[in-house]
């Protein structure tokens, strides 16, 4: 299948439905906003949500590199459901032959309560997800959130969910050696590059267009400055989120992946502090869409390790090397990527 006419699906169909409208609409409601079911439904039909499953499970048959566009334009339209989550969670129960529920799921890592139940501290995405593929040590459960304890987070789309005993057990238990913080790392860099190319273009054309002293402010040696700091961090970002997504299969690589969250992370930072500089208090208000790709970045930032935790990840990984640094460096780096 053409990767870039997958892409160009997404691209078309969340241009059309996931509208600033829409995306305020579903955060401010949750699961139960009309919205976010006929959204759903629209990204259901395209096939999206099963692009990873073998096409005799009815799915694409697509590794992740191949579904990096698709990544790529959920976090360009700021889309509120978790539908990298998605394609993950139903690749990993594919592969435990576990039975996949309808509907979008999230992953979290959670720990298991003394009495037998489960708690997720923080499940992003979990206020509109119909389920949670959660890790708790080895294993993984699919937990329903219908009947969860839910707790609201700081960003509207987030919850802490707390299962009982009795849900715990009822719940289907797959045994896995993939890593739930990997995993979220690796489908968050992508959608991480989308959201800075989006805040980019934003800034970029909002400084060709307000006038300040009879031109616009983006002829101002210092506003380029600006922009042009912005475009080396953009760019770096996209091409760090693609080692991420490199190779064959689902299933990442931890160091690539290392690489790509900690450089997506650091871009996020940088970039949004430089929009909101740029556009100045307008950027801040409800009304204006900027402010819903940047308080994704800042949140993402954080999602599935911030480049700190990712940064010692890379450092481990490079004390335990034997041989030349940049004998590492090389198989990080050495894949194919598209510009």
């Amino acid at each position: 299948m053409d990767n870039d006419l997958f892409a160009d699906a997404a691209r078309q169909l969340l241009a059309g439905e996931c509208t600033g409208a829409v995306v305020r609409a579903i955060e401010a409601g949750g699961r139960d906003a009309p919205e976010s079911a006929a959204l759903w439904q629209h990204i259901e039909a395209a096939g999206l949500p099963d692009a990873l499953l073998p096409e005799a499970e009815g799915g694409a048959g697509l590794g992740l590199s191949q579904v990096f566009g698709v990544l790529e334009q959920c976090g360009a339209h700021a889309l509120p459901l978790p539908l990298a989550d998605t394609m993950l969670a139903r690749a990993l129960l594919a592969a435990a032959d576990v039975q996949r529920p309808a509907g979008s799921i999230a992953l979290a890592r959670g720990e298991p309560l003394a009495d037998g139940g489960l708690r997720c501290v923080l499940v992003r995405g979990g206020r509109v997800a119909q389920g949670v593929l959660v890790q708790a040590g080895d294993a993984w459960r699919l937990m329903a959130v219908a009947g969860a304890q839910e707790s609201p987070q700081a960003l509207p789309l987030d919850a802490a969910c707390t299962w009982t005993a009795a849900q715990v057990q009822a719940a289907p238990s797959i045994e896995r050696d993939a890593d739930a913080r990997t995993l979220q790392a690796a489908v968050l860099a992508p959608q991480m590059a989308g959201a800075l190319a989006q805040v980019f273009q934003r800034t970029l054309q909002y400084a060709n267009e307000r006038q300040q002293f009879g031109r616009p402010i983006g002829k101002f040696q210092a506003i380029q400055h600006q922009l042009a700091v912005m475009s080396e961090h953009v760019f770096a970002a996209r091409m760090a989120a693609q080692l991420g997504c490199s190779g064959a299969g689902w299933q990442p690589d931890r160091l690539r992946v290392a690489t790509a969250k900690a450089r997506c992370s650091e871009a996020a930072l940088a970039v949004s502090e430089l929009a909101h500089a740029i556009h100045g208090a307008i950027g801040f208000t409800a009304e204006y869409d900027l402010q819903l790709f940047t308080r994704r970045l800042h949140a993402w930032r954080q999602s599935a390790g911030s480049e700190s935790y990712w940064h010692d990840v890379a450092g481990q990984a490079l004390l335990a090397h034997e041989g030349m640094t940049l004998e590492m460096v090389r198989r990080i780096a050495d894949v194919e990527v598209v510009l």
